[in-house]
């Protein structure tokens, strides 16, 4: 006789938690018992190799090895939560479905015939496994495992944080390589253009690549002898000059900027910066004469970062300050007190995490240089880590981040896959959901 209460209770579960990822982490790692396990069809069956995950069309998974009663078979393994999807997919009118030799479903609510064995697990999988992964999903909190992340085995976290960062370089890097194939393959023109993006700032960055972009490095490093020049180049196409002024200094780059653009026949882009709800010392006006600063003392940008030994060395080519008029102004034709506007320790550190370590990153990755990606992530470990809501989040549950190593992987798993409930495919959330042998014999979903 059927418990009606007790079905009740257990069916809202199912719902809420019960999709066909979480079936394929459940078949990927074995998560149900194994013991005396039998087919619809009665058979004996032996799981000898799951297979491999496929990401691509067809089955779920690949190169699975199994054996029912008696005979062996290697192929494909297809999974869903009701073994009536395979008619709802066509799947037997699709070739790809050939190969298949096992059909795993959640349950079997439909009695085919098929040229393959169906194996029913509801009543293999643990109750437990299933309230942990519902719990995740409907834990709206900082992140989900809140409760559990602190106890985590610190070499789980250690691992996983190496991998972490290595996926958010190689996700940057890709950006990397849309601009190499916007500079036609080249490097020191697309470091010049990711330079002065965070030279711009969260607010500015994006018209601050595009004003570099409208700039050849060639030309401006014709003039690099001339800081004069450099400002008056960055300023005009930054469109700030495009007033009348007051002050004499903005009156003559005004003048150079017309006789420079219509040398070198510049074509001013259409930007807009921002100087609303920030920090003078972040005004764009400063922060392009930095930049200008910056080529002027510097040429090969990319060769110079490569060739730099120590992250200290790396930090001295930002140590600079806006000169001359930039002293007591943050504004053209706005005085201010004295002030120097030398770029911040956190200034510097941001674009050495965000811009330094990504270009040569991506410059080993795509030169397959792995002594190159080294050196990369090294100088992560010695830069100190990032002040955000995300790091502080992190240091409320416990997790210490002791350089930007540890911040850049805390940020890609907290906006990648906690914000994105993808704790199926995390460390973390693994260790957090993952039965022992012990629970795995415990009572299952469905009696």
């Amino acid at each position: 006789m059927v418990n009606v209460t007790s079905e009740l209770l257990i069916k809202p579960t199912l719902t809420m938690a019960l999709t066909e990822k979480l079936l394929h982490y459940i078949w990927q790692y074995q998560l149900f018992n194994k013991q005396h396990l039998k087919t619809q069809e009665e058979q004996s069956l032996q799981i000898i190799q799951p297979g491999q995950l496929n990401q691509n069309q067809g089955p779920d998974f690949l190169s699975a090895k199994i054996k029912i009663d008696q005979t062996l078979w290697v192929g494909s393994v297809e999974i869903h939560i009701n073994s009536s999807d395979w008619i709802t997919h066509q799947h037997s009118q699709d070739e790809n479905y050939n190969n298949v030799v096992l059909h795993v479903v959640w349950r079997d609510d439909c009695k085919q015939k098929l040229p393959f064995s169906t194996l029913e697990i509801q009543q293999l999988v643990p109750k437990l496994l299933l309230d942990k992964y519902k719990n995740l999903m409907l834990n709206h909190a900082f992140v989900a495992c809140e409760n559990s992340i602190a106890q985590t085995a610190s070499i789980v976290i250690e691992k996983w944080k190496e991998r972490l960062l290595v996926e958010r370089l190689e996700q940057k890097a890709a950006y990397i390589d849309l601009l190499l194939k916007k500079s036609n393959g080249n490097w020191e023109e697309l470091s010049w253009w990711v330079i002065s993006r965070h030279f711009g700032g969260n607010v500015n960055g994006e018209s601050f690549e595009q004003i570099a972009q409208s700039i050849p490095l060639t030309m401006l490093l014709k003039n690099r002898h001339s800081l004069f020049q450099i400002e008056a180049i960055l300023f005009g196409q930054s469109g700030l000059l495009s007033t009348e002024f007051k002050d004499e200094y903005p009156k003559k780059l005004l003048q150079e900027y017309i006789y420079l653009k219509k040398k070198y026949q510049l074509r001013q882009p259409k930007v807009q910066l921002h100087f609303l709800r920030m920090r003078p010392a972040n005004f764009p006006t400063i922060r392009i004469a930095q930049l200008s600063l910056f080529i002027h003392k510097n040429d090969m940008i990319l060769s110079k970062i490569i060739s730099t030994e120590t992250i200290q060395d790396l930090k001295s080519l930002f140590e600079i300050e806006a000169k001359d008029y930039w002293h007591n102004h943050y504004r053209f034709d706005e005085y201010s007190i004295l002030k120097l506007k030398k770029m911040g320790s956190q200034s510097i550190n941001n674009l050495l995490i965000n811009a330094i370590v990504v270009l040569l990153f991506a410059y080993g990755l795509y030169n397959h240089n792995q002594k190159l990606k080294d050196i990369a992530v090294k100088w992560l470990e010695d830069i100190t880590p990032e002040e955000n809501t995300i790091i502080n989040g992190f240091g409320q549950l416990g997790i210490e981040t002791q350089s930007a190593f540890d911040s850049q992987a805390f940020i890609q798993l907290k906006t990648k896959y906690c914000d994105e409930k993808k704790c199926l495919a995390c460390a973390v959330g693994h260790y957090v959901i993952k039965p022992t042998d012990a629970e795995l014999l415990q009572p299952m979903v469905c009696h």
